[in-house]
C-alpha cells in the first residue's frame, strides 16, 4: 500500500470540499480547506519527498468562468514535479496531450468514457488509442445505491453530479484493464468527510488482483490507514485530502509519506 498525494483545484484555488456537495451551478461546493500555497507549492513538495502517482484534479467544467484558473493552477503544479503527477477533470481525447507535454505522467478519465449512463466503448478506444494503455488512468468515482441485485456501488460522472448504470465489480475492473494502466476510485458518499472509509468498496478492491487502484474517501485517522491496509490485502494504495494536516487535518503529513 503506497500513499498517493493530491491536489484539488476548485475556482482557481487548492481546495478540499464534500465531494456530494459540489455543483457546477454557481460553482458551488462544502469547502473544508481553502489553501493559501499554490497547486505547485504542493507538487514541489511532493517531489522532495519522492511520492510519485500523485492525482491533480479540476473540480470546474469547462464553461466555468474560474475554468481558465483552475488549469492555469494544474499546468503550473505538473510544470513544477514533471512525471510525477497524473492529472483529471474534462479529459478527452482533444486536451490529454496538452496535459501529458506539460508534465503529466497520466491522464485520469472518467465522464468521457462514462456517458449517457454507460460505457461508451468507442471513446475508451480513442483515449487508448491517443495516450496509450500505459498513460491511461479510469476513474471510477462510485456512489451506493439499490440496484438490480440489492444495494452495490455505481459509477457517478460530471463531478460526481450524474448517476450511470455501471456497477463497479471485479469483472468490471478485470475488463477495463486491458484499456488502462491504473484505476482511481473515489468513494464519494464519504468523499471529504473524514468519518471513516467504504470497507465493503475497499475488500472488493484488496480481492481483486490486477493492475493497480488507488482508493480515496472518508480517511479521518491513521486506524482508517490499517483498516485500508488489512482488508484490502496491502493492494490498495490510499489518497488522504481533508484529513491530511496539510490540509487543515489532524493526520501528520511526515506519517505518511513512507506508508507502506
Amino acid at each position: 500500500m503506497r500513499f498517493r498525494p493530491c491536489i484539488d483545484i476548485h475556482n482557481g484555488k487548492v481546495k478540499q470540499i464534500v465531494g456530494g456537495s459540489l455543483k457546477d451551478q454557481g460553482d458551488q461546493a462544502k469547502e473544508n480547506f481553502v489553501s493559501e500555497q499554490t497547486a505547485a507549492w504542493y507538487a514541489s513538495l511532493y517531489q522532495r519527498d519522492g511520492l510519485r502517482g500523485g492525482h491533480v484534479i479540476l473540480l470546474n467544467g469547462a464553461d466555468s468562468p474560474y475554468f481558465e484558473a483552475t488549469r492555469r493552477q494544474a499546468l503550473e503544479a505538473l510544470g513544477a514535479y514533471p512525471g510525477g503527477l497524473q492529472l483529471g477533470g474534462g479529459v478527452t481525447p482533444k486536451n490529454a496531450c496538452l496535459y501529458l507535454d506539460a508534465g503529466a505522467s497520466h491522464v485520469i478519465v472518467t465522464s468521457y468514457v462514462f456517458r449517457d449512463g454507460q460505457i461508451q466503448y468507442d471513446n475508451l478506444k480513442k483515449m487508448r488509442n491517443t495516450v496509450g494503455k500505459d498513460r491511461l488512468v479510469l476513474d471510477l468515482s462510485c456512489r451506493k445505491r439499490n440496484g438490480k441485485n440489492g444495494a452495490a456501488y455505481y459509477v457517478v460522472t460530471d463531478r460526481w453530479q450524474k448517476w450511470t448504470d455501471v456497477q463497479v465489480t471485479p469483472e468490471l475492473l478485470t475488463g477495463l484493464s486491458e484499456d488502462c494502466d491504473e484505476f482511481l476510485i473515489h468513494a464519494v458518499d464519504v468523499e471529504g468527510k473524514a468519518s471513516g472509509v467504504e470497507r465493503e468498496l475497499i475488500r472488493m478492491l484488496g480481492d481483486w488482483e490486477g493492475i493497480p487502484v488507488t482508493y480515496a474517501g472518508g480517511v479521518g485517522s491513521m486506524e482508517d490507514l490499517e483498516t485500508i491496509k488489512e482488508i484490502g490485502r496491502g493492494r490498495v494504495d490510499v489518497t488522504i485530502g481533508s484529513a491530511l494536516d496539510l490540509f487543515g487535518g489532524c493526520i501528520p503529513y511526515q506519517n505518511v509519506v513512507y506508508l507502506g
